[in-house]
């Protein structure tokens, strides 16, 4: 069967390729990208109209829903703290209707990062301090008409917060915290 191209997204900075619309390792990994990077048009022609992200329960509320819509809120909530946000891919699997990709996500903090409760009240604040980071990361993709409908992953987050010196916090990075804490929830 001869291969086609289609483009699966597309907006000023983002052209999403997949052979045929049939390459759902391709798809997956053009939705990480994405997540650094790309628009909400991108987001829905990546994603279902009823995909899901389990990993939303520490996220803020608009990224709980379903569908594009709310995995780009994800997106938004990651570009708030993170600049230069980035995923190298090291590996693909695919095997029928599920794609796992192991990554290395970097960027810098430049914002604060809201961590939320699963009753979506703001858990904590870590303030910027413009560190690097780097971690692995495993992403997990079920796949259905091409296009991502669910999505879960297994991250170091422990990794991530010592490299940006989240933990374990100095004492005057701790009361910096709190000060962000109770200012985010002030504003809720």
């Amino acid at each position: 069967m001869p291969e086609t191209t289609c483009v699966l997204a597309e907006s000023a900075d983002h052209r999403y390729l997949a052979n045929g619309g049939d390459d759902p390792a391709a798809v997956a990994v053009a939705s990480m990208h994405a997540m650094g990077s790309g628009t909400l048009v991108d987001f829905e022609g990546l994603y279902t109209a009823d995909a899901v992200n389990r990993e939303a329960i520490t996220e803020p509320p608009d990224t709980r829903g379903t569908g594009p819509a709310a995995l780009y809120a994800t997106a938004r909530w990651l570009r708030t703290a993170f600049s230069d946000l980035i995923w190298k891919v090291h590996d693909v699997a695919h095997d029928d209707d599920l794609v796992v990709v192991h990554a290395t996500m970097s960027g810098r903090q430049t914002g604060p990062f809201v961590a939320y409760q699963p009753d979506g009240e703001i858990a904590a604040v870590f303030p910027p301090r413009g560190r690097t980071f780097a971690v692995t990361q495993t992403h997990w993709f079920r796949m259905r008409d091409g296009r991502v409908a669910e999505h879960w992953a297994n991250r170091d987050d422990l990794g991530m917060g010592q490299q940006l010196g989240w933990n374990p916090p100095t004492p005057v990075y701790l009361a910096r915290m709190l000060l962000a804490t109770r200012r985010a929830r002030r504003r809720r």
